[in-house]
């Protein structure tokens, strides 16, 4: 029989990294397919935010080898400032270890668990180390390592460190053997790069695949995105028990000075509101605030009008660059990009985008290719968990000229890419694999969706108007002899005449058919302004 004792003398510290060890489907490794997937695109994660931080145009090389038996190396190469030596061991084989946790502003990576969890898999799958190049200055060698993860301890074991002559002028080189497995399609490491060249319009991909076929996503813009810019937390966003932990580790000496140097937005008066709201005196100690205090804090902040948090910390793809990007990779007849105004959930600022494109060989009779990211990386599992997914179906497509059966996705020739950047996207699990469903996210999505449709609508229904006046000429050229007979009995005319005069009237029809057809077309091609395109000026106040 147990005793309290016994039991108590079992009792110890679970590290998080033997925690992982048990758990890795919260990763993303639950099945070969999907671990294939999830280690490049940590990877790629990492070498795109450092070559962003860095101010560099990214040059990222992915290459997978098949070595038999469902074990795969993979290889991921970028450009970036590289990493100081003595960080390597932490940031790659020490799990929640990482410098963006607990900074207000956009990025990729998180948690610090991402590339840390797939060098984990590959110890735990094959048992072989990751191998790891470094390299910060061109006249300086390469820092090389082999790592392992004591899971125990959460801590890096080093199997080798050297200097080695990696002919790389500054940049990170991550090598691991894993088992997975190797299919293409929607879920794929193809789809994954292909997506992520989509939002990433400013960075170059070389990926060669398992069969050894190599493909190049060159960039479109040499243009770096905006450098985010860390912000503090907006009262509005701030819940009980994080307030307790600020008010208990802040240096302030004052209620006031607390409110006005640990936030964004609140200036001395609108401290001094806030205080006034809750029955607080301004010059209150914060350390000595009790639950009861706290509670009416949090109560004066919400009767508080406070300003919006800034939009620094984030930053969005922009509709030109994302119209760009999905030219590149999808082929259609009719794009368009919308960039929406920024918002908040729980205090936290984000923004949605949405563009569509449409025809092309895209199929008719298929539901339409839904094209999902948050902060510019691709989401290719769990897409009936997500709130992009969630906002398409609650969307009405029939007015922009799809079928769509009742609380379905519409099916048609569309591809429809929803972007989501936020300081902290909330994804529904550690893998970052959907967006929750957050009522303000949706909201914004569903009017990016109708903003874009609209669009959308006016082009699809130009499209059948000159349809339809194609097939009444068509019609009409068919039945032209005996039409010209009939009104030649009737008024005594030579038939040849009326013939000739219906001619020149059709080939007129069939010019101003075909110039508006054209004229449609370049205004999609080359994004000409409204004053340029006057052939299109009627079909412009139809559309507005």
């Amino acid at each position: 029989m147990s005793t309290a004792e016994k039991m108590a003398s079992k009792q110890r510290d679970i590290s998080v990294a033997e925690f992982f060890e048990r758990n890795r489907h919260l990763l993303g490794f639950d099945n070969k397919r999907k671990a294939l997937l999830t280690v490049v695109k940590e990877a790629v994660d990492n070498a795109l935010d450092a070559c962003e931080e860095a101010k560099i145009l990214p040059d990222i090389s992915v290459q997978i080898v098949d070595m038999e038996n469902d074990r795969y190396r993979v290889t991921i190469e970028d450009n970036g400032p590289g990493i100081v030596k003595k960080q390597i061991p932490n940031i790659f084989a020490k799990l929640l270890y990482g410098s963006k946790f607990h900074t207000m502003k956009q990025a990729r990576g998180q948690q610090g668990i991402g590339i840390s969890a797939a060098v984990l898999y590959a110890q735990l799958t094959t048992g072989r180390p990751a191998r790891i190049w470094s390299k910060i200055k061109e006249t300086e060698p390469a820092h090389y390592y082999e790592l392992h993860i004591d899971t125990q301890k959460n801590q890096p074991e080093i199997v080798k460190d050297e200097e080695s002559n990696w002919k790389k002028k500054t940049g990170v080189k991550i090598e691991l053997d894993i088992d997975a497995s190797y299919q293409k399609g929607d879920q794929s490491v193809d789809s994954y790069l292909k997506q992520t060249a989509i939002a990433n319009p400013h960075a170059t991909f070389v990926y060669t695949n398992p069969k050894a076929e190599q493909f190049v996503f060159a960039r479109v813009s040499d243009k770096l995105p905006k450098e985010p810019t860390a912000i503090k937390p907006h009262p509005y966003g701030v819940e009980l028990g994080i307030m307790l932990k600020m008010l208990k580790n802040t240096e302030s000496r004052t209620l006031q000075s607390f409110l006005t140097g640990e936030f964004s937005r609140v200036g001395p008066q609108t401290a001094k509101e806030i205080c006034d709201a809750a029955g607080l005196f301004t010059n209150m100690k914060p350390d000595e605030l009790q639950l009861p205090h706290v509670e009416k804090l949090l109560d004066g902040i919400k009767k508080t009008k406070i300003i919006a948090p800034s939009t620094d910390c984030i930053s969005p793809i922009g509709e030109e660059l994302l119209e760009k990007g999905l030219r590149k990779e999808i082929p259609a007849e009719f794009y368009v990009a919308v960039s929406r105004s920024p918002d908040v959930y729980r205090g936290i600022p984000f923004v949605v985008e949405v563009a569509l494109a449409y025809g092309g060989e895209q199929p008719s009779d298929q539901t339409i290719r839904i094209l999902r990211f948050a902060n510019r990386v691709p989401l290719l599992y769990q897409s009936g968990s997500c709130a992009s997914n969630k906002s398409i179906v609650q969307t009405n497509w029939k007015p922009y000229g799809l079928s769509q059966s009742q609380s379905s996705v519409p099916v048609g020739p569309l591809t429809v890419v929803i972007s989501l950047v936020s300081v902290w996207p909330p994804f529904t699990s550690e893998a970052k694999e959907a967006i929750a469903h957050y009522p303000e996210i949706i909201k914004e999505m569903k009017l990016a969706l109708q903003d874009a449709g609209r669009k959308l609508g006016a082009y699809v229904n130009k499209k059948r108007k000159v349809a339809d006046q194609q097939e009444r000429l068509s019609i009409f050229e068919n039945y032209m002899p005996e039409v010209a007979a009939a009104l030649a009995d009737l008024s005594g005319m030579s038939k040849d005449k009326i013939l000739e005069s219906m001619r020149k009237m059709l080939e007129k029809n069939k010019e101003y058919v075909q110039a508006h057809k054209e004229a449609h077309k370049v205004e999609k091609v080359e994004k000409k302004s409204k004053e340029e395109q006057i052939g299109l000026a009627g079909f412009d106040n139809e559309e507005e």
